[in-house]
């Protein structure tokens, strides 16, 4: 039976003088009594309020007047075992079953004489899928009002891929319609894939770290998380906080190909591109190599219609000058040039002609002018000229010395003469 008396403490026992006072002063020669420790724990244990947690039930074995559970954390691999009495069990509309996720307000008891912790259950109810998705809503909105769903925080994706990181489940067939419909459309495509749990209490911590593992590749220019869809229950992995935030934060695009159109996990918000399907998501992220050797053609034969056009406009543009006379006789505008320069230079000939005429008759006439002025030709008249020795020239004989020797130019030679007196 349980004993509901206060706490033990070394007054009240028989060794009140002795006793530590507490817990840490206890040693090998001075410890304290278990039962004083039980009690203790006890007294501290009931000073914890009860709390409402919430869990999914993975064990369920109903007695009689009571009901042992097993529960354990949505997200980790941590569980605890509750007790419900009947009457809380009675209180639930349907029946609780295995796998069930609920929330239970318990308060942990610690039985003195065993000194066994047990989680007593006061209340216990089912979380429905209201419940959960008002919840995935309220997150909805939060991280919207953060701005992690902005369009433009959204990478685009490449054009072709070089490697396509693939985070699925293990052996699943959206990895495999992914795969096939990718290599159909692309047959060159390369993956990187990371096999991780999409549901359960380990499917947030393993697709985040595949998707680390992925963003951290610099030959990865494309990330696909892709799960052939589930139940709102199965589905709550990809709209848990940490991954969306892990998604929001990833350097390399990221596609969600959930296959759920009901209830849109917070995945496909966060996403750079949201695939309605696996397979969907492998027709978007590779080109289909039949469609682009189509648009080659075209672009081709497009191109070449392009340059005949441009090759048939600029030859009727060098026939037509070609058929201009210019080009058609090319040598006539020589022909033209060399009869007006040939023209030009018999005027400049005989201009030049004439006026050189002109000139040497006019020197004639000077000469003519110069002789008729010059002292010879009154020389070749009969004259002579008489000069002295200095050979200036006299013009008076009054001035000529007696005796002075003279000297007489005719019109051809000298004569020397002695002035004589007058």
């Amino acid at each position: 039976m349980q004993d509901d008396s206060g706490p033990l403490s070394p007054e009240n026992t028989p060794e009140k003088t002795t006793l530590p006072a507490t817990a840490a002063q206890t040693s090998p020669e001075n410890p304290w009594p278990l039962a004083l420790l039980s009690k203790n724990l006890k007294s501290y244990i009931d000073r914890a309020p009860a709390t409402w947690v919430e869990g999914q039930v993975i064990e369920l074995n109903r007695r009689a007047n009571a009901s042992y559970i097993t529960l354990r954390d949505v997200d980790a691999e941590v569980s605890l075992s509750l007790t419900a009495w009947s009457a809380v069990m009675n209180r639930l509309e349907l029946p609780l079953e295995r796998g069930a996720r609920v929330v239970a307000l318990v308060k942990p008891d610690f039985w003195v004489k065993t000194g066994r912790l047990s989680m007593q259950t006061r209340d216990i109810r089912p979380v429905g899928l209201g419940d959960l998705l008002a919840r995935i809503e309220r997150l909805r909105q939060a991280l919207a009002a953060e701005g992690l769903f902005r369009e433009d925080r959204k990478l685009p994706l490449p054009l072709l891929p070089g490697r396509i990181g693939l985070i699925t489940g293990r052996n699943s067939d959206a990895m495999k319609d992914v795969m096939r419909n990718a290599a159909l459309r692309w047959p060159a495509v390369a993956f990187e894939v990371r096999e991780v749990a999409v549901q359960g209490v380990n499917a947030v911590a393993e697709v985040s770290r595949a998707l680390a593992e992925l963003d951290a590749m610099p030959e990865v220019d494309v990330i696909v998380i892709a799960r052939g869809g589930g139940s709102l229950e199965d589905l709550l992995p990809f709209s848990h906080e940490d991954l969306v935030r892990a998604v929001s934060a990833a350097l390399t695009p990221v596609v969600s190909a959930i296959g759920h159109e009901a209830d849109r996990p917070l995945l496909d918000d966060v996403a750079d591109l949201r695939a309605s399907t696996p397979t969907d998501a492998a027709k978007r992220i590779v080109p289909d190599v039949g469609e682009e050797l189509t648009r080659v053609r075209q672009s081709r034969a497009q191109l070449r219609r392009v340059i005949q056009t441009l090759l048939a406009r600029e030859t009727d543009r060098l026939n037509h000058i070609r058929s201009r006379p210019v080009l058609a006789a090319p040598l006539s505008m020589v022909e033209y040039r060399e009869e007006e320069i040939s023209r030009l230079r018999g005027r400049a000939l005989s201009a030049v002609t004439a006026e050189v005429r002109r000139d040497t008759d006019r020197i004639g006439h000077l000469r003519a002018q110069v002789r008729a002025l010059s002292p010879q030709n009154t020389l070749d008249r009969g004259y002579a000229v008489v000069q002295l020795k200095d050979g200036s020239v006299v013009r008076d004989a009054g001035t000529v010395p007696a005796e002075a020797p003279l000297r007489i130019r005719v019109a051809v030679g000298e004569l020397t003469a002695t002035e004589g007196t007058r």
